[in-house]
């Protein structure tokens, strides 16, 4: 059975985790990832890393395709907008705890170790 991505749905979970928590979350970004609307003199190796707090954004909009939100570089107001598949990781600057997001999409699951064939067994080892 199909599924949608998990992706959208941990970057909300630990945004809230984080705020609950009285940390800054922070959203590294692919900045050559498609339909992005970013800051581009911020980029750095072809990354972003955005602050997403609700000191520093307005209008926070996460839903599973998009991250969109109003905010203010270098004095000028910008909206930016972000697909979810380009966020490579959210985590605090305080503390840098967090999750880094990989592509979970696949459609496999991954290799499973294969598992023992004949009867258990239990050895006493001194």
């Amino acid at each position: 059975m199909e599924m949608t991505s998990s992706k959208p749905y941990l970057i909300r979970a630990i945004n809230e985790w984080l705020t609950d928590n009285g940390m800054t979350p922070h959203i590294l970004v692919d900045a050559q990832a498609p339909g992005l609307q970013i800051p581009l003199q911020f980029v750095e190796n072809g990354k972003v890393i955005l602050n997403i707090s609700a000191h520093a954004v307005q209008g926070l909009h996460m839903d599973n395709d998009w991250i969109l939100f109003s905010a203010r570089f270098s004095g000028q107001p910008m909206d930016v907008t972000i697909p979810t598949a380009a966020v490579l990781a959210i985590y605090a600057k305080e503390n840098g705890r967090g999750m880094v997001l990989e592509n979970n999409d696949s459609p496999t699951p991954p290799d499973l170790p294969p598992k023992p064939s004949g009867k258990p067994r239990l050895q006493v080892v001194k």
